[in-house]
Formats: C-alpha cells, structure tokens, sequence
C-alpha cells in the first residue's frame, strides 16, 4: 500500500519565484534565502517521492472571490501554471495522480470533511514556488518537475477560514486514505505559506521571529497542542498573513507519531527573515523507515 515517508513545510514567497526566474538568486538580499534549501535539494534526490500531495492556498486565480471552497483538491492529470497578472512562471506543468486523488477524495469525505473536487484548475505560486525551492534547476532536456502532485487548496484569503484544529484533524485523515490506497506508492505532504507577514494596513511588513521559531518548535514536538491555538492568535502575532500556517498542521497531522507511531526525525530547519517583508521558515520531517 502507499506511504507516506515524510513531510516538508515551507514558505511559498511569490518573490522567491520572481528571484528564480529572473537569474537573482546569487544577488546579495537573496543568498541566505536560497542557501537555506541548497541541503533540501540534495534531500529531495535522495528521498524522492513518487506523489506530493501539496497543500496551498490560492490567491484570488483559480478561485475568485465569487466562489471560495474551503478545502478544494485536484484530481486532473495535469495543471498548468497560472498567469497571475504578470505571466505564468516559466515553469513546467504540474502533472497530477487522478486516481490517488480520487481515492483520497472519496475517502476523507466517508470521514465527514467536505472537499471541491476540481477537475481543472490552474496552480499559482502557492504551489509553484515550493516545488522550485525544492526541486532546483530542471533536466532542460526533460523539463519536467520529478514527481507527480496533488495540489489541495485551502482558503486561508477570505474568512472564515478553518481552524488550526480542524486541519489538523484533515490531516489524520488523509494519511488514512493514503495508506488505504492499493499502490505501492512513495508520498510525501507538504504545507506551505507563512511564516509571519501582514501585507496591508498599519501594520504591514510585521514580522514575529520569535513566534514564528516557537511555532516550529511546537509543530516539531507538540502538534496537537499547536492545533487548539485560537485564530486570534495567529493575527495578533504573526500577522493577517500568518493564518497561512495552518496548512502546515495538515501537512503534520499527516505524520505517522500522530496516529500512534514513532516520532519524526527532523532532517532539516531553516529560518530566515526578511525575504520580500516576510519571515521564510522551512522544515523537513522524515517517518521512520
């Protein structure tokens, strides 16, 4: 059956993606960002899945505000990246896993958590963004990302959105629709978003490094007591923005600890701060063998 052997946590900065694409990644301000996942490329080589089941949110291009589903996942054979006002990211395709999708699908909603299937959409640099920090360079003969991905949407944009609890929760179950499924398949769950930002108002360009660093912590060695912080407290420290971070409890109650098994081996942590007046944090887990 599949498994899932690890899960990776990062920021999705749209600015990161522009830094790529633009030949900037070696420009003095980005160095350190990028430095930071030089060890998660050589870790993507040798421990290569053979699905991603990525969880992101999009931002107002697949999904306008006219309809908002709080968690969407996509089952087509492929996604195409978005064009988000400036051209899509020349990037490759994202080719998907229709049948683990709908299998997931089907099986999480038998547990009573109510998804969108989607059967088209476009990918934004919710998604984009972490798969080329993770990635690297691509094989220009091949150009292709090496994995197959399921992008699952969350709304963390509009209110309301769902509780750190509530994904959590997600999360549990949807490594029990991964292990169900009757493939012999490598999967790795990935969140993404955050860390800390405020993009607007009087407090635009807040950062919170010492929350943000206390919530790595947690995920780390108490995810289910990170799971019952209020929203509240989300806005009130880490910014309008740092809601995004609770798609990374999706991500961690995906994890094999949390349905009883050992704990996670912490293959890599960065943080970094400030990249485009956001806080980029990055964790990798590792399921014991």
């Amino acid at each position: 059956m599949a498994r899932i052997t690890a899960s990776v946590y990062t920021s999705h900065v749209p600015a990161i993606g522009a830094a790529l694409d633009h030949g900037k990644t070696g420009e003095p301000y980005w160095q350190k960002v990028f430095a930071g996942y030089d060890f998660s490329k050589q870790w993507m080589q040798a421990h290569r899945p053979d699905v991603v089941f990525l969880v992101y949110n999009d931002h107002a291009t697949a999904f306008s505000l006219e309809i908002i589903p709080t968690f969407a996942i996509g089952t087509a054979a492929e996604f195409q990246p978005a064009d988000e006002g400036y051209g899509a990211r020349p990037v490759p395709k994202v080719i998907g896993h229709p049948e683990l999708a709908s299998h997931i699908a089907q099986s999480v909603i038998q547990d009573d958590f109510d998804l969108t299937i989607v059967n088209r959409m476009d990918v934004d640099h919710g998604l984009t963004v972490p798969l080329s920090l993770m990635c690297g360079a691509l094989d220009p003969k091949t150009q292709a990302w090496p994995f197959r991905v399921i992008p699952f949407a969350v709304n963390v944009v509009q209110y309301p959105v769902p509780s750190g609890r509530r994904c959590f929760a997600l999360g549990q179950a949807i490594r029990k629709a991964v292990e169900s499924f009757d493939e012999p398949l490598n999967v790795q769950v990935w969140g993404t978003g955050g860390m800390s930002h405020q993009l607007q108002g009087p407090r635009a360009g807040l950062i919170n490094a010492e929350w943000d660093n206390r919530f790595l912590d947690r995920l780390i060695d108490d995810p289910a007591g990170l799971a019952q912080v209020p929203h509240i407290d989300y806005v009130r420290e880490a910014g309008s923005e740092g809601i995004e971070l609770v798609m990374w409890l999706i991500a961690r109650g995906a994890m094999a600890d949390v349905a009883g098994g050992a704990e996670p081996k912490v293959a890599h942590r960065f943080y970094h701060v400030p990249a485009s007046n956001t806080a980029v944090g990055h964790l990798i887990l590792e399921n014991p063998t």
